[in-house]
């Protein structure tokens, strides 16, 4: 069985969202609609992170005056918060490298470079775990999870576990350590040890084109 978890329009009120999730979504040309995407993607959580950046920046004073390339959407990348938030050097060279080249902002305090890598890690661990939860929930519809399925009755003893590949594309979780371990860690809580073995986490480099061609061999199979 091949399932297409293309969930970037899901919607649920217990979602965390925040208002600077509401903000986003707003001024996109597409409000209330991907609101999961806009949660979880790498396309937005850069924007994230720059829009909590500009918050802070007006109420808190962070940077002395507010920066003016602050105020630019979508200035900051993802690829950039990977860096500064997996920026290891003692003096957060690469945090003071980014914020003078990207918002041209030199010689930002060490103790707001600080802040600014656990505001990354916040966003990304968020976004990693509600990765994680839509996983684990469609596990969970299927019987995967160990539980036989949401209408099933069965306990977890009760199920042999099959193994089951969830297929994962994109340098977010290719390229983006933090968020790949963040991914992993909340599947082991959801799912809990004894399950996540049977739950494979493959990179695929063609998503669309296997996913044909998995398509088309399962129709073959069907109709020989």
């Amino acid at each position: 069985m091949v399932i297409n978890m293309e969930w970037g329009n899901f919607w649920s009120s217990p979602l965390p969202r925040t208002s600077y999730d509401t903000d986003l979504d707003s001024h996109r040309s597409s409000p209330n609609d991907q609101g999961f995407e806009k949660m979880i993607s790498g396309m937005y959580l850069g924007e994230v992170v720059r829009r909590v950046l500009l918050r802070m920046s007006q109420e808190w004073e962070i940077f002395g005056t507010v920066p003016s390339r602050l105020s630019v959407p979508f200035i900051f990348r993802t690829r950039m918060i990977s860096a500064m938030h997996e920026d290891d050097s003692p003096e957060l060279i690469e945090v003071a490298r980014i914020l003078k080249d990207v918002l041209e902002i030199p010689d930002v305090p060490l103790k707001v470079r600080k802040l600014i890598v656990k505001l990354c890690n916040a966003v990304t661990r968020r976004a990693a775990r509600l990765a994680a939860a839509g996983i684990g929930g469609i596990l969970k519809k299927i019987g995967r999870d160990g539980s036989g399925g949401i209408t099933s009755g069965r306990t977890r003893t009760d199920v042999k576990m099959r193994r089951t590949v969830v297929a994962i594309q994109g340098s977010l979780y290719t390229s983006y350590t933090m968020f790949r371990e963040y991914l992993h860690e909340a599947l082991r809580e959801i799912l809990g040890e004894d399950i996540v073995p049977h739950v494979i986490l493959n990179i695929i480099e063609d998503g669309p084109g296997i996913g044909a061609a998995l398509l088309a061999g399962t129709y073959s199979k069907d109709t020989v």
